[in-house]
């Protein structure tokens, strides 16, 4: 293995022995593994009910370049640009296969092969395409229709709906035929070639990409309208380290394949199918959980995105609000009012679980959708999202599952949950999972905020419920149980009751945060989902231990298989792949531990802690109330500068950003350009506030 000085460049010599772990190329729509024969596409999903899975769509563009004579290879995924590139190099020629999802058109992915002739000669050079491609699926019945300006078109629909009367999704593929070998002229130094693959859901839009691809072609903006758009997702976003080269380059590949899981910033089609554990280059029949919806999504990986992509965390919400009718369907099979969300959700947000078990029980994904949009209107102060987006319908839906589905308790006086599966899935059918009742807390008491700031007249239950919620505690060991009855000691699955103080910022001592992690640290599997020694090093961190916390972040290294940065879901290269909801808990370990952010109703908290091997952490285009701004951190200070100055979602007044030092009550406006720099020493707590916010004082 051998690395480029560009940290954003990942390059090798030698491919994966495991083909999984071969990059993934995604753009929101279309995904696929390089060099395989299927592809994925988001939105279409084959089978019904728990058979539903993401259906294999065969792809024209797995093909391999090799040549007769003895050539040096070299495979390289450039991340500013979303390229993979295979060089093959001999004596007498220079081979470049370059491939690539269209980041601005989505229904478009590229091949382009350029041979260039190292000597001068007089003989032709030819290399060989080889492809086991051919138009079938098994779950999809192809038929094939006229060519279209000299694409070979393909049409089919999946076999089964995903719950009866459903629709079958249609797929058309267009693409440029392959000829079986590439000829370098005699009278050439160098040729290039473009080869288009269009996906889309119906001939017309399948005709009108591939007309815009063959317009790219001819004007040469194929490949720069591409690079293009990557180009303007990094310019909003940076997440670099000094002081590790490892811990660099994998914050770099987790924002570069959290972002391809993502629509184009320029989409308007509302039509983002949501984001599934192993991205859409995978979720077939079987594999990586179907290419299901989860928790994951919104507690894992949409809080790095939120928090520098407005547009793209509301991509998230919209789809939620796109199952509202499936979670409703769902909540009245389990005898229950408001909105039950699937624990896996493919397009209608009716439960696609496999197992019912999952479905039934772990209901806490209510409360993990909730805190998304609560999260976003934090940030961002988009009422829109509520009112004419129909957010408000999700949160007073979950609000009004929430006081159906709690049992009152005369004992304790206490509502409580029964019959649940926490997000530790070595238990099942408890009564009052610790994360499951606060995460419904907190979303009945969102659900009574947001209620007052519309003026929407809520219901007494909401508060009432909220208020007498059970949250376990043991006041003897002082330390929360995972549920009632849960004996202290007994193995842990993976984050659960962790998670209680970030993300869920319930209130508790540092005593009580310091018992929990250590509680659950040791019992912890080690085998466990990646994302879970995250968590705890962001307690850590809180508590001002960074060595510790570094200790466990880099457990996470193990997750991340070679030459690619791809991720597996265990150490041992098992599980999903490419495991993104490990990459956005790892992305959060830094993001919001070092930096100590947390979103809240009125501000944005930070309170910075680098580890020692780590001397700087710059974070560009944090995105808080519509103003950009860059964070520099450096062991003994904190920089600031304000990018952009902007109205607070739409609003008139300005928002007037300015940071407060708990501390000293020290002010400090923002102003657009000028850096801000102070001191960060022990305890540094500061607060990130608007002259002008939504929310009634």
């Amino acid at each position: 293995m051998s690395y480029d000085e560009d940290p954003y460049i990942f390059t090798t010599d030698a491919l994966p022995t495991d083909r999984r772990f071969l990059p993934p190329l995604a753009n929101g729509l279309l995904g696929w593994r390089v060099y395989n024969n299927t592809m994925h596409m988001g939105g279409v999903y084959n089978g019904e009910g728990g058979r539903c899975h993401r259906a294999d769509v065969p792809c024209p563009l797995a093909v391999k370049v090799e040549m007769d004579a003895p050539a040096q290879h070299t495979y390289s995924l450039d991340t500013h640009t979303g390229i993979f590139t295979h060089s093959l190099s001999s004596a007498s020629v220079r081979v470049s296969q370059s491939l690539y999802s269209h980041r601005y058109y989505p229904n478009l992915m590229v091949m382009e092969i350029l041979m260039v002739r190292q000597v001068t000669s007089e003989e032709p050079i030819t290399v060989n395409l080889v492809s086991s491609f051919t138009p079938q699926s098994k779950d999809i019945v192809f038929e094939s229709c006229p060519d279209y300006r000299g694409g070979s078109h393909v049409q089919g629909k999946v076999t089964t709906a995903e719950f009866p009367g459903g629709s079958c999704p249609s797929v058309h593929l267009i693409w440029t035929p392959k000829p079986p070998t590439l000829t370098l002229l005699p009278e050439q130094s160098q040729a290039r070639w473009a080869f288009i693959l269009v996906v889309a859901n119906s001939s017309d839009t399948a005709e009108a990409n591939y007309d815009e691809g063959l317009n790219l072609i001819a004007s040469g903006n194929l490949r720069p309208s591409h690079e293009k758009a990557w180009k303007e997702l990094w310019l909003q976003s940076k997440v670099e380290v000094a002081g590790s080269e490892g811990l660099c380059k994998a914050l770099i590949g987790c924002m570069f394949y959290l972002l391809s899981a993502f629509p184009s910033i320029h989409d308007t089609s509302s039509s983002f199918g949501g984001v599934s554990p192993g991205g859409l280059s995978n979720g077939g029949d079987g594999q990586d959980y179907w290419g299901h919806i989860f928790w994951d999504q919104d507690i894992w990986m949409y809080p790095a995105i939120a928090l520098f992509y407005p547009k793209l965390a509301r991509s998230v919400l919209e789809y939620r609000v796109g199952t509202i009718d499936g979670a409703k369907d769902n909540a009245q099979k389990q005898g229950f009012k408001g909105l039950k969300f699937p624990w896996e959700s493919a397009v209608s947000g009716r439960e696609v679980c496999p197992e019912d078990i999952y479905g039934q029980q772990e209901i806490h994904i209510n409360g993990d959708v909730t805190l998304a949009f609560q999260h976003y209107l934090y940030l961002t102060e988009d009422l829109s999202m509520f009112t004419e987006g129909q957010g408000r319908e999700v949160i007073y839906g979950v609000a009004d599952y929430w006081v159906s589905r709690a049992s009152w308790n005369p004992e304790d006086q206490k509502y409580h949950l029964l019959g649940v599966m926490p997000p530790d899935e070595y238990y099942y059918d408890i009564n009052n999972s610790v994360y499951t009742n606060a995460v419904a807390k907190f979303s009945l008491q969102f659900a009574v905020d947001l209620a007052d700031l519309l003026q929407h007249p809520a219901p007494k239950e909401w508060q009432e419920v909220a208020e007498h919620l059970k949250i376990p505690f043991d006041e003897e060991s002082q330390y929360h149980p995972e549920f009632d009855g849960y004996v202290k000691g007994h193995p842990v699955k993976q984050a659960d009751t962790v998670i209680l103080g970030y993300p869920l910022g319930l209130l508790m001592s540092p005593e009580i945060r310091r018992n929990d992690l250590e509680a659950y640290e040791p019992v912890t599997d080690p085998n466990g989902p990646a994302m879970t020694w995250g968590m705890f090093a962001i307690g850590w961190l809180e508590l001002g231990e960074a060595e510790r916390a570094q200790r466990l972040l880099e457990k996470c290294y193990k997750n991340i298989q070679g030459p690619f940065q791809v991720w597996s879901e265990s150490s041992d290269g098992s599980g999903a792949v490419n495991f993104l909801t490990g990459m956005g808990g790892f992305l959060q370990a830094v993001l919001f531990g070092y930096t100590g952010f947390r979103v809240q109703k009125e501000c944005l908290a930070f309170s910075p802690l680098l580890p020692n091997d780590i001397s700087e952490l710059c974070v560009r285009g944090v995105n808080y109330l519509g103003s950009q701004m860059d964070w520099l951190l450096r062991k003994d200070e904190v920089c600031i500068i304000l990018r952009e100055q902007a109205n607070s979602a739409g609003n008139t007044k300005s928002c007037d950003l300015q940071v407060v030092l708990k501390a000293s009550g020290t002010t400090i406006p923002l102003t657009p350009g000028k850096p801000v720099t102070f001191p960060r020493g022990p305890g540094c707590v500061c607060k990130l506030v608007s002259a002008y916010s939504c929310w009634p004082l």
